[in-house]
């Protein structure tokens, strides 16, 4: 197919009615200014596509679109009141109306009747999207910035599709793929992955090490092999820092191609970015990045649902599963050539269904090669039953608060805060531990609202118990938001039994380190570990033991003495443990033929990966950092 275009043009009967054609991703845009061409002939595109292949989409050229200011007062007229009506947000280059509702079923109406005729009357192309039932306005101060470019990202969104069809118009002479870790391997931390074909070349992931120093906390970007100027795509997995962290410095060294995703995941990342500088800010140190970067970063996005499959380069199409590791977290799915090769990577996940997500897909229509996580993929990382690992971490929040004291929850911020909030939220319903506030800090708040926004993204259970039930427990008055530092104070010195869940998981600053110098010293409070702690970290030497502490971040070193209870729970942990990870495997349908073992520390990897070779007589690797696998 020499040209897309050319070729879909072919297929219209009046042409001559198409003003503009353009490229969104790999997705193609047709332009037309007849009214009753946009309005009449949905089907015929539709068989189009069913010839072709890929997405096609037919739109009302700018020109004939409705005034805004008269198109805002029509579509309010139109939708019902009960829909909860929220922003309206114009995307003028590209025809698009954002539309942003409490119950978006029904703004939509019976069988889209409403969206038909938005269409009709004000010539726009609606799209509805879900307000967070918890506001936040650094959330909406996110999503604005992809409105506030309607042009340049149209241009960007042009310049990939060029770049993925024009690449077919190339003879291809060889075809081979080498991965290149540049980080992630043998270690939990600055996950980031360089794939590379004849025509590709790929980030799969790139994030930081938040618990090492700084020469040991970021990818090996001045690799011999990679060179930016060269990357086609980044696609990241999910929004931890250590898999997304350094994607805005990517941006500051020039970048400006495109970042794939899922949105939650977008927000989420662009969320942790912002947090990542104003704790580098605190400690009085210089960000590698700034908010401008985190801004190219979500101009430069494009969000992919679960099974929708795109091209990303002319010989690489991705497809995202759910990973079950936190709110939109992927396995990603990679059909490498025309039939060359299929990988997954998994970045990181879960394979038990937990209370806030359905377990990690097992089904993909190939695959060859898998790229599997090892957190905990050791022979001794057998972690408990769900339920019972649930109520060890109930009990301990009974105890202490019965006893007048205040539980510290330190959190990574996505994914156990938000599952911490639903178990303790349900114990108070049901009387397993006494009503109290739940203090959700800061970043932790705004995140549980990016849970409010997409809850297709959730769990079967709790997807019902929203939008059947109408019982959102990210509503429950139990939870209170914590936005300074003088709400933190004041949390700290009062007499009332509390649960604190407060940023970051490993203690290695943020405000869970400032909650937890305080509450230290106290016998009745509880530091209740529920997430992975790096080693090194201050977390993991009170895990193993120290008492004792001297802390240097500040003017001079301060000592602490800990009192408090240390209560540890890694099976609430949202990676898969030893057990999880070996069933997977075998779940695996198709069977890969090899698999290579990463993100864990080395005895993990390489334990993880003899015994996969052992029980499924499959080939694994556990590689180290910058070393390159010829998988084709």
């Amino acid at each position: 197919m020499a040209n897309i275009i050319e070729e879909i043009l072919k297929l219209i009967p009046q042409k001559d009615k198409i003003s503009d054609t353009s490229f969104e991703g790999a997705n193609i845009i047709l332009y037309t200014k007849d009214k009753d061409f946009f309005l009449n002939n949905q089907s015929m595109i539709k068989g189009i596509v069913d010839t072709i292949k890929k997405r096609i989409e037919l739109r009302p050229d700018p020109a004939i679109t409705m005034d805004v200011e008269k198109a805002e007062k029509k579509i309010n007229e139109i939708l019902p009141k009960e829909s909860g009506i929220g922003n309206i947000l114009f995307d003028p280059q590209r025809s698009r109306v954002i539309i942003e509702v409490e119950k978006p079923g029904v703004a939509i109406g019976k069988d889209g009747e409403l969206l038909r005729e938005i269409r009709k009357q004000c010539l726009w192309v609606p799209v509805i999207r879900r307000l967070p039932a918890l506001r936040s306005k650094i959330i909406e101060n996110i999503r604005a910035v992809l409105y506030q470019h309607s042009d340049e990202r149209r241009k960007f969104l042009d310049k990939v599709g060029h770049r993925v069809y024009d690449g077919w118009m190339r003879t291809k002479k060889e075809e081979w793929i080498r991965l290149t870790y540049l980080g992630g391997a043998r270690q939990v931390g600055r996950s980031c992955l360089f794939l590379q074909t004849p025509e590709s070349r790929i980030l799969l992931d790139c994030g930081v090490n938040v618990a090492a120093s700084d020469q040991n906390a970021y990818p090996y970007l001045d690799a011999p092999e990679f060179k930016i100027e060269d990357l086609d795509a980044i696609i990241i997995s999910h929004a931890h820092l250590d898999h997304c962290g350094i994607v805005p410095f990517l941006f500051k060294m020039g970048y400006r191609g495109p970042v794939y995703m899922t949105a939650p995941t977008r927000d989420i990342a662009a969320l942790l970015a912002l947090d990542y500088i104003g704790v580098a800010f605190k400690q009085a140190k210089s960000g590698i990045f700034d908010v401008n970067d985190v801004k190219e970063m979500v101009k430069h996005t494009i969000c992919l649902d679960y099974g929708e499959v795109t091209d990303i380069t002319p010989d690489i199409r991705i497809t995202f599963y759910n990973a079950g590791h936190i709110l939109g977290s992927s396995l990603v799915h990679l059909h490498v050539g025309n039939g060359l090769h299929n990988l997954v990577y998994t970045g990181d996940l879960k394979c038990i269904a937990t209370r806030l997500l359905d377990p990690a897909d097992t089904r993909f229509p190939r695959l060859e090669t898998l790229m599997i996580e090892s957190t905990y993929g050791g022979k001794d990382n057998i972690l408990k039953p769900r339920l019972e690992a649930e109520a060890t971490v109930i009990q301990a929040a009974r105890e202490t608060l019965e006893a007048g004291g205040k539980v510290l929850i330190p959190v990574l911020g996505v994914g156990r805060a938000q599952e911490l909030i639903l178990i303790m939220n349900e114990a108070m319903e049901t009387g397993k531990v006494p009503h109290c506030p739940i203090y959700a800090q800061g970043m932790v708040w705004d995140v549980t609202a990016i849970h409010t926004a997409y809850p297709d993204f959730l769990g079967r259970d709790l997807r019902k118990s929203i939008f059947h039930n109408d019982k959102n427990p990210f509503l429950s008055p139990n939870l209170r938001r914590v936005g300074s530092r003088k709400e933190q104070d004041e949390i700290i010195k009062q007499d009332s039994p509390c649960i604190i869940i407060a940023t970051s998981g490993m203690l290695t600053g943020g405000p869970s380190v400032e909650y937890f110098k305080q509450m230290c010293d106290d016998p009745k409070n509880t530091l209740l570990f529920v997430s992975y702690v790096g080693e090194g970290t201050l977390g993991r030497r009170i895990q193993e033991g120290e008492r004792r502490i001297v802390l240097t971040d500040g003017e001079r070193p301060e000592e602490l003495n800990i009192k408090m209870r240390i209560h540890i729970e890694s099976s609430l942990s949202g990676h898969a443990g030893r057990t999880e990870l070996m069933r997977y495997i075998q779940n695996l349908q198709p069977r890969p033929k090899k698999v290579i073992v990463n993100h864990g520390e080395q005895s993990r990897c390489l334990d993880l990966a003899s015994s996969i070779h052992k029980v499924n007589r499959i080939e694994t690797e556990a590689p180290k950092n910058l070393e390159t696998i010829r998988i084709r």
